[in-house]
């Protein structure tokens, strides 16, 4: 073998980069292939504001003149005056070979962020919000919506490159089918409810651009103290919610208000994976009839982001926000509800997710090291 690897300036070079995982995975029963537009779209500096404050750099390996594994290398700027460190990161991280391959590319990435002035690497992150970690435990199960996937060799590579952990992000599910929120939390919800602190309502679809700004005042006021908290932008805000618009069911997007004042939001999204399986990341002619026509049949779901502004935090505004969601739930009949993702020294909502009888099911982890 004749690795070498190749700093990308080109688009087509950035295609091979982007299609990449679909030939590593395709013969995995588990990995299902995420929409080629929405991954073109992700790389795509023009489509996604998060380009505007970063520093990137794609590297492929190649085997000869075959690609074989390939890694993103970019400066956050936004992320380090938050975190107030020098941590460039790294992700797309793919490698189908082993040895000298994922030193060559860790190793192409490690250069890239030092002689940036970054004192530390860590990844996997994504250019999706909220889509990061390695995969190191719960290989068997389907990834669901916007949630990473890798085979469990790539934290060999990580750990012998020199990659440590530095945080775990944990996954829980429960089977729907037969399942109650216990009846102590139903009954501190109608106790909740009778006292009439919030309201909790659906978002309007009609008024998209007006509830995106209120989801994203609280997202950033609520997590901002959170380990791996990035301010996210109005711009990257929008994009997103154009990403989710598609698929976006309102009654599992909840606002909670004070006054007319937005102070929480929960995030439940349909997973349209079920109905990606097969159609090879292109969305013609299957997937599209399978969205258009088999959405609302989804019984899978994802919660994908609870927040709450710090003065309505230990209030039991997230007993009403899992209450009402579980009603909701009910109602459409869901099969599998995952939550995800928890950091594993939360305490507080990793008790709170165990006590409503959800089990762990998947680990991520993030990596660091001096470069």
């Amino acid at each position: 073998m004749s690795f070498s690897v190749l700093p990308l300036t080109i688009g087509k070079e950035l295609r091979r980069f982007i299609r990449l995982p679909y030939h590593i995975y395709r013969d995995d029963p588990v990995w299902i292939p995420p929409l080629l537009m929405e991954e073109k779209k992700s790389y795509n500096p023009k489509k996604n504001h998060l380009f505007q404050h970063c520093l990137v750099q794609h590297f492929l390996l190649l085997d000869g003149n075959r690609p074989v594994g390939r890694i993103s290398a970019f400066v956050n700027h936004l992320a380090n005056q938050h975190w107030q460190r020098e941590v460039g990161l790294f992700g797309s991280y793919e490698c189908q070979v082993e040895g000298k391959g994922p030193e060559l590319l860790l190793g192409a990435a490690a250069d890239f962020l030092r002689t940036r002035g970054m004192k530390f690497m860590q990844g996997p992150w994504s250019f999706t919000s909220q889509e990061f970690g390695l995969l190191v435990e719960g290989f068997q199960t389907q990834p669901m919506i916007m949630a990473p996937y890798n085979p469990p060799s790539y934290q060999e590579h990580f750990q012998n490159f020199g990659l440590n952990k530095i945080k775990d992000l944990l996954v829980y599910e429960a089977n729907a089918q037969g399942y109650h929120l216990p009846e102590r939390f139903m009954r501190f919800a109608e106790q909740l409810e009778r006292k009439k602190i919030v309201r909790i309502r659906p978002i309007d679809m009609k008024n998209l651009n007006r509830e995106v700004d209120a989801l994203l005042s609280v997202a950033n006021a609520s997590t901002s103290a959170n380990w791996g908290y990035v301010p996210v932008t109005d711009e990257e805000a929008s994009d997103l919610a154009d990403s989710l618009k598609m698929i976006a069911d309102p009654e599992v997007i909840m606002l909670a208000e004070a006054k007319d004042r937005p102070v929480g939001y929960l995030i439940a999204l349909p997973d349209i994976n079920t109905l990606l399986r097969g159609c090879g990341g292109h969305l013609l002619p299957k997937a599209l009839f399978r969205l258009v026509f088999g959405l609302r049949r989804i019984r899978d779901y994802r919660i994908w982001a609870l927040g709450i502004v710090p003065e309505y935090q230990r209030k039991g505004l997230d007993t009403l926000f899992y209450a009402r969601l579980y009603r909701t739930l009910k109602a459409k009949n869901a099969s599998r509800v995952e939550a995800n993702y928890v950091l594993e020294d939360n305490m507080p909502m990793n008790n709170a997710i165990r006590k409503m009888g959800f089990s762990q099911s998947k680990r991520y982890r993030v990596f660091e090291k001096k470069v």
